[in-house]
């Protein structure tokens, strides 16, 4: 896989701003990628220095939709998330440094 194909996007949630300033970024990334394939694709795409990556699947929650029908049922889909930390010698990335 390349790189664009692994990082989906950014995650951008309460939890996640506060972990900018400390060098802490989150993505959703593929779910068949691994943590050394996402690693080697955060330091080619934004060209930083990955100390550590985390990763978690992140199920789905239930949506409900009432309609004239009667009530519907279903679900979104689950993801892939990767919380990723930057050593203290790298630099940080610009798209988040707009955010903060």
């Amino acid at each position: 896989m390349e790189a664009h194909e692994i990082i989906i996007r950014p995650l951008l949630t309460e939890k996640s701003y506060a972990g900018i300033q400390g060098k802490v970024y989150t993505f959703v990334v593929n779910k068949k990628a691994g943590k050394v394939e996402i690693k080697k694709a955060i330091e080619e795409l934004f060209g930083v220095e990955v100390e550590k990556v985390n990763t978690c699947i992140v199920k789905g929650h239930k949506k409900y939709q009432n309609t004239k029908a009667g009530r519907t049922e279903g679900r979104t889909s689950d993801y892939k998330k990767a919380v990723v930390i930057l050593k203290d010698s790298s630099k940080t990335i610009g798209f988040f440094d707009s955010l903060s």
